[in-house]
């Protein structure tokens, strides 16, 4: 399985947006671990929306068409969608 996914972090009220073909749950944990990269600032990433995908270049392009938005209003339209 393939995922795109949207991860939230409380302490710095941001998104991150992106893909994986790992489990979620694993990708999280290595977005929880200590690292350099942006997820690396905080310590309570949440998974807030995903989707999946049968191929990883689809849960790519997924994320590539969500990163062309930028829009935060837009990302949260489609996160509160997925509550209704």
């Amino acid at each position: 399985m393939n995922f795109f996914y949207i991860l939230y972090s409380e302490s710095l009220d941001q998104y991150y947006i992106g893909h994986t073909s790992e489990p979620l749950q694993e990708r999280l944990r290595k977005h929880l671990s200590n690292h350099s990269g942006f997820t690396g600032k905080a310590k309570d990433w949440v998974v807030i929306y995903f989707e999946d995908f049968e191929t990883k270049s689809l849960a790519y392009k997924r994320e590539l068409e969500i990163k062309k938005w930028k829009s935060r209003i837009r990302v949260e339209k489609l996160i509160n969608e997925l509550k209704k």
